[in-house]
């Protein structure tokens, strides 16, 4: 966060009366505001704010910006991009919880300092599950091909019979060269609205959960949904078969979560009897400019790194691999 507050007492004339204090915000109350800084923590009463905004995280390299966060930073940036039905924290920690709807939605954030030993950070976080009738999932991240049990919080996690799986890439871009890698196709449809007809075509690319899908896919600081929908002159163009020409089911669909300077990309689906017309590559860069027009710069998604076809889709479209997770889960 920056926040910006009154100086107290008042400077003298001419000395600036207001200054920002740039750091992670670590606690609120009725009364102050702390903020933890390069230089230490700074409490702020609440009454001398005057402005506060999220920012990014700081880049830790060198390089293009969508590759220069470091691993740590970029997961805290991806976990808003898909909602969760609880949320919780324990220290640094983020714990997610979804009636089992997805992975993403019912796992562990692990990154940071929870606030008390690994050991027992570990109990309590498998308290927490317990209480709502879930396996405690950590996802744990590192350079692509990295092996979990090398990170002390993994080794733990071995040592107590959790099982790896799931391994995902993260994969990161500029939004403007995703747009510009548009190879063309029908029109997308976009609103910030999960819609009736979008969620009904989503329910068959998954299993769902009634109740907790919606709050899931509308759980982002801000959403997105995209949608090719069948109609008008798109018969010919993409060989639709008659009985769904005049349809108002999606045939594809995407869907973006946004949050402060990043789009998440995720939910990228096509029918499976309109796939290899270029709809996923046509939708997800027009999601990208969408992003783009608003200001949203860089974008990522995470992919299944045994996910060939989708890698390949993503790195012609300017994605590059920044790192990766995998999931461990108690047994």
């Amino acid at each position: 966060m920056v926040v910006r507050w009154r100086l107290d007492p008042v400077p003298p004339p001419g000395s600036p009366a207001l200054t920002d204090s740039v750091g992670e915000l670590t606690d609120r109350t009725a009364e102050a505001v702390v903020v933890r800084t390069r230089r230490g923590e700074v409490t702020i009463a609440r009454a001398s704010v005057t402005a506060a905004k999220q920012v990014p995280p700081r880049p830790s390299r060198r390089c293009a910006a969508h590759l220069a966060l470091s691993i740590p930073d970029l997961q805290r940036v991806m976990a808003p991009g898909w909602g969760a039905v609880e949320r919780a924290r324990l220290g640094d920690w983020e714990l997610r919880a979804s009636a089992g709807y997805t992975q993403r939605g019912n796992s562990v954030v692990p990154v940071g300092d929870p606030g008390r030993p690994l050991e027992e950070a570990v109990d309590e976080v498998e308290r927490w599950y317990a209480a709502r009738d879930l396996p405690a999932k950590f996802a744990v991240a590192g350079p692509e091909g990295f092996d979990p049990s090398d990170d002390p919080l993994g080794e733990l996690l071995v040592g107590r019979g959790y099982t790896v799986g799931s391994r995902t890439l993260n994969l990161t871009a500029a939004t403007a060269t995703v747009a510009e890698a548009d190879p063309g196709g029908p029109a997308v449809r976009t609103t910030e609205e999960l819609t009736d007809a979008w969620l009904a075509a989503y329910r068959r690319t998954r299993a769902t959960v009634s109740g907790a899908t919606e709050q899931v896919l509308a759980g982002s600081p801000r959403t997105v949904f995209a949608a090719i929908t069948p109609g008008g002159g798109l018969s010919q163009q993409l060989g639709l078969r008659d009985a769904d020409a005049a349809g108002t089911t999606p045939i594809a669909l995407g869907r973006l979560g946004i949050d402060v300077g990043w789009a998440g990309l995720g939910a990228v689906w096509t029918d499976p009897a309109y796939r290899g017309r270029g709809l996923a590559a046509h939708l997800t860069a027009r999601l990208a400019a969408h992003a783009a027009a608003d200001g949203i710069r860089l974008m990522h998604l995470q992919v299944e790194h045994d996910n060939a076809p989708a890698v390949r889709l993503y790195h012609r479209l300017g994605f590059a691999t920044h790192s990766s997770y995998a999931y461990l889960t108690r047994g």
